[in-house]
């Protein structure tokens, strides 16, 4: 059932005190009751550029997000607003609205640069907002896209390059949205004219030189170019006279400029439409839970003073969610075997026949609500608690036939019980009365139906009891010879043995039949966990071949462009993604 969200506003996820961050309580929870996916639309850029109310207006508000009307930043650190998505049927919209870089208040830019890194690392489409055009100014204050690879590991192996190869970072990014905030110049070049997203391309072209101004010119466009492969670009018209922008989000659409409030439109749609649920690395699709133990592995991370990594996180959360997996497998397996068992059953191939149909269902919910079980520690885990259940419904198997059959016997026959007592079969010819009762009893006995495992080592039990009793009504009957006596007792003697062997064969199947099922489990196991992986592995390759597919098209402008040394090291990025690729095709299962 999917949750209802009742957020009538904006509130702070991430908490920037002091240049402390922290993650608020109140907002985790919000998250953690969302069981839909979530598309996470987060906005950065400079302080006092109108972020605010391009996120109100993808929340569908005129108010919510603090537009302020000063110098001043209003929002610090970074908050969020989750509202059910206007397109996608089933999917929670996540608003996150960042506090403006580069304000002077704060000193230096350490802060902005870990807001920068946390929006890159939580969002599905970043939205990077700035005033007037792309140029040189614009580009030196994307500083902290540079600065991703600095504070951003993917992976949490220490022998690493210090710069992670772009792809691991592609793999995980979200898309880049650029606003472009009272622009004002003719869309065009070189006389041509220009849609916002060829502006944008335009303005992303390197410069050739190897001097150190060229490489400050580069750096930014190149990081854009690698991490962002998927870009697009929005230009605003100024909405008001500048003296009314104080009291934007009190004016009425008819009081703005028209072109504005068109363009604003067709953000709004293109976000909508276009804006992916977030992923991580497998295809595994992000609800509030998930978002949730994101935020809270990355600021924790920030706060001990380590780099945030995809990795860590992805293992952090496979964690949680892996064992919330057991969890509720071993819990659809008890479900599963209180409806359909009724103990005691017949025979042990009944019950491991019911057994290994709510086991495979039970792999199968595990499958489905798992991802990312390193070595299979959590597959064992279930493996080894099914194999407890097993055991324990086997006992409880038992003790239940052992009951049933118990009461069965006390029913049956304490009327001969009451009659030796009496006296009935102390007198001649006395034995053979008492053994044919017993005989007619037992008949009686083997007739009762659902008496389970133990009813032929009950009934054993309760005749070997009751052989001095036997033995003594034989002695005593006057009609039989010596010699008869002696023939009863080996007939008597060789009847318990071959009762005794016979449970002894049985012990046996019963021990075959756990063996049996045993290799039955482990093949179910591996059966599933084979097609897991095998899926698991095709999502990656085709994660992979699309990451391929962008850095080739990166390469090729590259080279039309005449930059032959990053051509170059985009080529050796592409060889080693391609190796990987042939390594995960031919790997096999083990």
């Amino acid at each position: 059932m999917a949750s209802e969200i009742h957020m009538t506003g904006p509130m702070c996820l991430i908490e920037n005190a002091n240049g402390q961050l922290m993650a608020n309580p109140e907002a985790l929870k919000i998250l953690s009751a969302i069981t839909q996916p979530v598309v996470v639309v987060a906005i950065v850029g400079l302080y006092r550029t109108g972020k605010s109310y391009l996120m109100n207006k993808l929340a569908g508000k005129k108010k919510g997000f603090s537009l302020g009307s000063t110098v001043q930043s209003h929002t610090k650190g970074i908050w969020m607003w989750c509202v059910p998505h206007p397109k996608k049927r089933d999917h929670i919209l996540v608003l996150l609205d960042t506090e403006g870089l580069g304000d002077v208040e704060k000193g230096d830019n350490q802060n902005d640069s870990w807001i920068f890194a946390l929006a890159v690392l939580l969002s599905s489409t970043l939205v990077y907002n700035s005033i007037g055009t792309i140029n040189q100014q614009a580009m030196d204050q994307l500083y902290y896209v540079t600065e991703l690879t600095h504070r951003i590991r993917s992976k949490s192996s220490p022998d690493e390059n210090e710069n992670e190869d772009s792809a691991d970072f592609v793999s995980f990014f979200p898309d880049f949205v650029w606003t472009l905030r009272d622009f004002s110049l003719d869309l065009e070049a070189d006389g041509q004219p220009l849609t916002p997203d060829e502006y944008l391309t335009y303005s992303l072209k390197l410069k050739k030189g190897t001097s150190q101004k060229d490489k400050t010119f580069n750096l930014p466009r190149l990081c854009i170019r690698k991490f962002f492969p998927k870009k697009k670009c929005f230009v605003f018209d100024r909405p008001v006279h500048r003296t009314k922008l104080a009291q934007l989000e009190k004016l009425q659409d008819e009081e703005l400029d028209p072109e504005f409030v068109q363009q604003v439109a067709d953000f709004c749609s293109y976000i909508f439409s276009n804006s992916k649920t977030k992923t991580l690395t497998g295809g595994i699709k992000v609800n509030g839970p998930r978002l949730e133990s994101l935020v809270l592995t990355y600021v924790n991370a920030i706060s001990s003073g380590d780099l945030p990594c995809m990795e860590n996180a992805v293992l952090a959360l496979a964690q949680i969610e892996n064992s919330a997996a057991v969890q509720k497998a071993i819990a659809h397996y008890e479900q599963q075997m209180g409806q359909k068992v009724q103990l005691p059953t017949e025979t042990l191939q009944e019950l491991l026949d019911l057994h290994r149909d709510s086991e495979r269902q039970a792999i199968e919910v595990f499958i489905r609500s798992s991802f990312n079980d390193v070595d299979h520690l959590f597959q064992k885990e279930l493996g080894a608690q099914l194999e407890k259940k097993r055991d324990d419904f086997c006992k409880q198997n038992q003790e239940a036939s052992s009951d049933r059959c118990s009461g069965l016997l006390q029913v049956i026959f304490s009327p001969l019980e009451e009659e030796v007592k009496a006296g009935i079969y102390s007198k001649p010819g006395g034995y053979r009365l008492f053994v044919q009762k017993l005989q007619d009893l037992k008949k009686k006995y083997y007739e009762e139906p659902r008496k389970g495992i133990q009813a032929e080592e009950i009934l054993q039990t309760y005749l070997k009891s009751k052989e001095s009793v036997t033995d003594a009504i034989l002695q005593t009957d006057q009609t039989l010879t010596e010699k008869e006596k002696e023939i009863e007792v080996e007939r008597v003697k060789a009847e318990s043995a071959q009762a005794s062997a016979k449970m002894l064969q049985e012990m046996q199947r019963k021990n075959e039949q756990i063996m049996e099922q045993k290799e039955r489990s482990y093949q179910e196991h591996l059966k599933q966990l084979t097609e897991k992986m095998e899926s698991d592995r095709a999502q990656l390759l085709k994660e992979q071949e699309r990451t391929l597919a962008l850095k080739l098209q990166e390469q090729e402008r590259l080279l039309k462009e005449g930059f032959q040394e990053e051509s170059r090291i985009m080529k050796n990025e592409i060889q080693d993604l391609q190796t990987k690729m042939r390594r995960r095709r031919t790997c096999t299962i083990s």
